[in-house]
């Protein structure tokens, strides 16, 4: 039997802290869905399909990862594509009140799928999208934080802007 996991976010842009959790992810399922979703609490600096673009040349390598995006609930969108298992990525004890939370409410929506918790390693533990942005809006070198179709990105996003 075929065990497909779903690997939910914004990505707005992917981090090497994101990258880390698909290429370990992908290595567990037989496919991982990478899946870009709505959070209408989230105002993003990169459009959906600057976002699918950057995530699919990051995954290139990766044959068992599908880039996909959804305006379903996460674990209406596993159930859709057969996966029965969510991943989450941790990078500290700040993240696991969030992802708890999130976890009980898809629990709540359908007990038949799983959330699996995997710690980002430590030297990504302080990357996120959020931080790389402002980073990188005030002129800071963001390589090694992204890959380099991101820092490209944001180079060209705000060399635009500002």
């Amino acid at each position: 039997m075929e065990l497909n996991a779903v690997y939910a976010g914004t990505f707005d842009p992917v981090t090497n802290g994101h990258l880390d959790i698909i290429e370990r992810a992908s290595q567990m399922y037989d496919t991982l869905y990478v899946t870009i979703f709505d959070n209408p609490a989230k105002k993003t600096l990169f459009s959906l399909e600057e976002r699918i673009d950057f995530l699919k040349e990051a995954t290139k390598d990766l044959d068992n990862v599908i880039i996909d995006y959804s305006h379903l609930l996460s674990v209406e969108y596993a159930k859709k594509k057969n996966a029965k298992i969510l991943v989450r990525g941790l990078r500290a004890t700040m993240d696991f009140e969030y992802e708890l939370q999130l976890a009980f409410s898809n629990q709540y929506l359908d007990d038949s799928i799983e959330m699996i918790f995997l710690m980002t390693k430590p030297n990504h533990s302080f990357i996120s999208s959020s931080a790389v942005k402002e980073m990188a809006s005030h002129f800071h070198c963001v390589e090694g934080l992204v890959p380099k179709c991101v820092v490209d990105g944001l180079n060209k996003k705000y060399r635009k802007e500002g």
